[in-house]
């Protein structure tokens, strides 16, 4: 089978919104290559080398690339898309070159072939990912082995968001916790937690593509019995008008090659504190038990999403969380960090830590 292989020429600062456009213009696949350059600022605490560049483009720019069916308007997509890049500066997004060109590949130059540079990834201190196609040897009793396969899905935990949340549930989980993920993606995030001691985990998203990968990344971690998926966001999860509003697509910061990161413990000192959320079946009822394989409010919820969504839905998180829970998100550039943070403190939340990588932000929140 063949496909169209669009390419755009951008900037960093541009790859969500221009891969969430992709999608929308009916990519089966979208690919981000960031500039490789060494002037980078990378964590190399779990023993990384960075010691030569891995591209050669230029500082600060990306590549992105859509891949449409055969049958697709290349022309027409190209002329739709052109205008919608131009408008990103209105908003204070500089696109770049925004160059357009596109033409026609095998499916298997762009499926599988993003595989050989996705390899076993140290993220945390416990936490190590693992492509289902490579073998790797754990170093330590301790080390947690998250096995995936993105598939088409957000989260290799090769972008430095899903390695910042991953980085924060590891502070954030003492054992026991529930918890919520939003935007889940391939669920790398909800498989992360349950290996760093969670209860349980009810993962959400709005792209049926995601929520496919990310149950089958479930299974393959074998957290089908505590892991439950579902297609919906946390809106119509609590119940409230504008439920559902935002589009499958523009949710997640995309910088992965193929696509579109129990015991008891705190969280029971904390668990009867709120005996319900507004809009929400009861604590403890059946139909928040057995539905969600979570009860309402729970200690944790983390979100990886783009942050002009997340500034729509820090109200809602604030409702779903127990006093003293805790909010983990990413996704955030560097210049929305002002806007995230205005968002979170005027739901109430203190800000309790705020960690970078990259160019990329991530703010640990709490429930006051």
């Amino acid at each position: 089978m063949q496909w169209h292989e669009l390419t755009i020429h951008t900037t960093e600062e541009a790859q969500e919104m221009i891969s969430a456009m992709l999608h929308d213009a009916g990519a089966g696949g979208v690919s981000i290559e960031e500039s490789g350059t060494l002037n980078k600022d990378r964590d190399t605490r779990y023993g990384e080398l960075y010691d030569e560049p891995l591209n050669d483009i230029p500082e600060g720019e990306a590549v992105i690339k859509g891949y449409f069916s055969e049958e697709s308007p290349m022309d027409g997509i190209c002329t739709e898309l052109a205008p919608r890049i131009e408008e990103l500066r209105e908003f204070g997004i500089d696109p770049g070159k925004a160059e357009i060109s596109w033409k026609t590949v095998d499916e298997e130059d762009w499926a599988h072939a993003w595989k050989q540079y996705f390899k076993p990834l140290k993220v945390s201190e416990r936490l190590t990912i693992k492509p289902v196609w490579e073998e790797y040897t754990p170093e330590s009793p301790d080390e947690k082995i998250i096995m995936l396969d993105p598939g088409m899905a957000f989260g290799t935990g090769t972008h430095p968001t899903t390695a910042l949340c991953l980085r924060a549930l590891e502070k954030a989980i003492k054992g026991g916790e529930e918890v919520i993920d939003v935007g889940t993606g391939s669920g790398i995030l909800a498989v992360g937690a349950m290996l760093l001691g969670a209860r349980s985990v009810l993962a959400l998203d709005l792209d049926p593509v995601a929520v496919h990968s990310a149950m089958e990344n479930v299974s393959l971690n074998g957290l089908s019995d505590v892991i439950t998926v579902k297609e919906s966001d946390l809106l119509s999860l609590l119940g409230g008008e504008g439920a559902a509003d935002t589009p499958a697509g523009a949710m997640w910061p995309s910088a992965r090659p193929s696509q579109r990161p129990a015991e008891s413990g705190a969280a029971d000192e904390a668990a009867g504190a709120d005996a319900s959320v507004p809009g929400s079946p009861a604590a403890g009822s059946d139909s928040a038990q057995g539905g969600l394989g979570v009860t309402l409010p729970v200690r944790i919820v983390v979100a990886n999403i783009l942050a002009e969504i997340l500034v729509l839905f820090t109200d809602d998180v604030y409702r779903a969380l127990q006093p003293g829970g805790i909010y983990i998100t990413s996704g955030i550039y560097k210049d929305k960090e002002a806007l995230v943070r205005k968002a979170l403190l005027a739901s109430g939340f203190e800000i309790r830590e705020v960690t970078r990588e990259e160019d990329w932000v991530a703010f640990t929140a709490g429930k006051r």
